[in-house]
């Protein structure tokens, strides 16, 4: 599985207009339920914040991974966000977060849910990538490095 393959570009936006995590995780949930990905968006939003009540899901490096596994959704999919600045998310390395990915999977789909968690904390270990995140002004940007990230992850 590659990250572009559960991330078309009409799912990141940069700049996210929330300044506090609740309100992250809210626009992410939204931009699905925008573009119809989400069947009930308090039952995906709901189930979010109860996983992120539970632990940060601030994995350190400026990545926050909030997910959840529920019935809102038929499959696996992801969001990603940018914010204008960096957030608060109580992260285990204590640093706010520049880069915010949403993924929510159906409760049968542990498996792709964990391996996306997998591939995501790859891209944010690799240091250039992770300066091109930071640096990243447009959805495009973003996008431009998640893309190249699976291409080298997926070569010999």
């Amino acid at each position: 599985m590659r990250l572009v393959d559960i991330l078309p570009l009409e799912l990141v936006k940069v700049p996210l207009a929330a300044v506090e995590k609740k309100a992250a995780i809210t626009e992410l949930v939204e931009l699905l339920f925008k573009n119809g990905l989400v069947k009930d968006q308090e039952m995906v939003l709901s189930s979010v914040l109860e996983r992120e009540a539970t632990r940060t899901t601030g994995v350190g490096h400026g990545l926050a991974i909030p997910h959840s596994k529920c019935g809102g959704v038929d499959r696996l999919v992801m969001a990603v966000g940018k914010p204008a600045e960096p957030i608060d998310f109580q992260a285990i390395d204590g640093q706010p977060v520049f880069i915010i990915c949403l993924l929510v999977s159906p409760p049968d789909q542990t498996a792709a849910h964990i391996q996306a968690l997998a591939k995501l904390s790859r891209l944010m270990a690799n240091d250039a990538s992770r300066a091109k995140l930071r640096a990243a002004q447009s959805p495009a940007d973003v996008f431009n490095v998640i893309m190249a990230q699976d291409k080298t992850a997926a070569s010999p």
